[in-house]
């Protein structure tokens, strides 16, 4: 009994995503090459790299908006899509929005449906997808309007928000599913400079709150404060892994270091 309690006290916990040798190719052009990542719950995790690295098509592929050619993804464990199947099915309607409940996604153009009022974005696939309580699903959406402060918008349509409030309406509508993991692709490139600062602030609360996160950003900044992993990518390889204060003072490959020493 002593023995097995050790060996269960000792065992790594189960990670949310689990990418093993993840593949991609658009026509001849190789895009990501054997992707091997996991992300701890409750971890921040920021991917760097410079511009055609695969950093948006890695995150489009753990939610399926891409189809990966090779590799698997696992979610808390369990294999999802169904790369590298022998009988390469598709997937479902019904299969893909669900694993996309699971795996939130927050985009660079806020991507909210125009026709639908703040409440709306938020409310539409818990009720539609997830098929919850009605009553429910709005009490938990204004819960998360009143966090990103926005709560005096829930009837507002998403013509009439600045830049900054419609990324931080994007990021509770991506909340709103509970997902397992948030994934952010260059949150704040599409935001006036004033107004980047209002979106990484929720970020950052959900990094302290112990949301789990992927984030694709050119904000070194906060990528050094919030992330608990640095993740780097180059021309679709994974080149390094390290933490913030070994990537940003001391990085191990000599592609890292170029890229740093750019950054000025």
């Amino acid at each position: 009994m002593w023995l097995w309690s050790v060996v269960m006290s000792s065992a790594r916990p189960t990670p949310v995503v689990a990418i093993r040798g993840l593949g991609k190719s658009f026509g001849s052009l190789r895009v990501l090459n054997e992707i091997d990542l996991e992300i701890e719950a409750g971890k921040t995790v920021c991917v760097l790299g410079p511009s055609g690295s695969g950093k948006t098509t890695l995150l489009r592929c753990i939610n399926f908006l891409e189809q990966p050619d090779e590799g698997q993804i696992f979610l808390a464990g369990e294999r999802v899509g169904y790369v590298g199947d022998a009988q390469g099915r598709p997937m479902t309607q019904r299969e893909l929005a669900r694993i996309r409940t699971r795996v939130g996604m927050v985009f660079q153009h806020f991507n909210l449906w125009p026709h639908l009022t703040v409440l709306g974005n938020l409310i539409e696939a818990p009720l539609y997808v997830q098929k919850r309580r009605r009553n429910e699903v709005i009490a938990e959406a204004e819960e998360l309007l009143d966090k990103i402060g926005l709560q005096d918008k829930r009837d507002i349509y998403p013509s009439r928000l600045s830049g900054g409030q419609k990324q931080r309406v994007a990021i509770a509508r991506a909340l709103a599913t509970k997902p397992r993991v948030l994934l952010f692709d260059e949150p704040t490139s599409s935001l006036d400079p004033e107004l980047v600062g209002e979106v990484l602030s929720v970020m950052r609360d959900l990094a302290r709150g112990g949301q789990t996160m992927m984030v694709v950003t050119h904000e070194m900044g906060f990528a050094r404060e919030a992330a608990d992993e640095i993740v780097f990518l180059d021309e679709g390889v994974l080149v390094e892994r390290a933490s913030p204060e070994q990537f940003f003072t001391k990085p191990q490959t000599k592609r890292a270091q170029q890229f740093l020493q750019r950054l000025g």
